[in-house]
């Protein structure tokens, strides 16, 4: 019995994104073959047209869904925290840490602002300030934030993480970089705390 075509089309753009994945995450984008990842998926360069228009398409797919699993990380890790400040931390500094894994590092801290440019103005990047927003409304709200505008606060902490994940994925001892990056992050959102004297 055959396949129903939507089934077809989301294992052809499934197989793409996996060959994708691998391709970005072990010899870069630069390095990376359309004919390389289309073979490996067992598939045509009109594949890959066809559902992704071109490699920096397919380099996009693989963003999301990388930005997708660090995502639920970051939730279970946020979930897991003692108490809801606790969480906020552990979810903000989590995230930096993140720029020490390799996949993550080359895909979306080197590659992806090389390819796609400026991270603040990925559309991943409205999410992750709504969400940051929804935790600083939260927290102020249970009086463990200092009175401070929310969309700022969300803004400006989440640049303060992108740009120290940057930092690490292209420092040259990025274990140090990322101790150093968590440390005065972890200050920073302590002078945000309410209630610490």
């Amino acid at each position: 019995m055959r396949k129903p075509r939507e089934e077809m089309i989301a294992e052809t753009r499934a197989k793409l994104i996996a060959a994708g994945r691998h391709a970005f995450g072990t010899v870069g984008y630069a390095g990376a073959s359309m004919d390389d990842f289309t073979a490996a998926a067992g598939l045509t360069r009109g594949a890959l047209y066809h559902h992704f228009g071109d490699k920096k398409g397919l380099l996009q797919a693989v963003i999301r869904q990388i930005d997708a699993e660090m995502t639920a990380r970051l939730n279970r890790i946020s979930a897991a925290a003692p108490n809801r400040w606790q969480g906020f931390v552990d979810e903000c500094v989590a995230y930096i840490e993140m720029a020490l894994e390799p996949e993550i590092q080359r895909i979306m801290f080197r590659d992806g602002p090389a390819v796609l440019g400026d991270i603040s103005q990925w559309p991943t990047s409205n999410g992750c300030i709504a969400a940051l927003s929804s935790s600083i409304e939260q927290l102020k709200a249970d009086g463990l934030m200092v009175g401070i505008d929310t969309e700022a606060a969300a803004r400006l902490i989440n640049g303060a993480s992108s740009h120290a994940a940057l930092w690490i994925a292209n420092s040259q001892t990025p274990e140090e970089t990322s101790r150093q990056a968590v440390d005065a992050f972890r200050t920073v959102l302590d002078g945000l705390r309410a209630g610490k004297g």
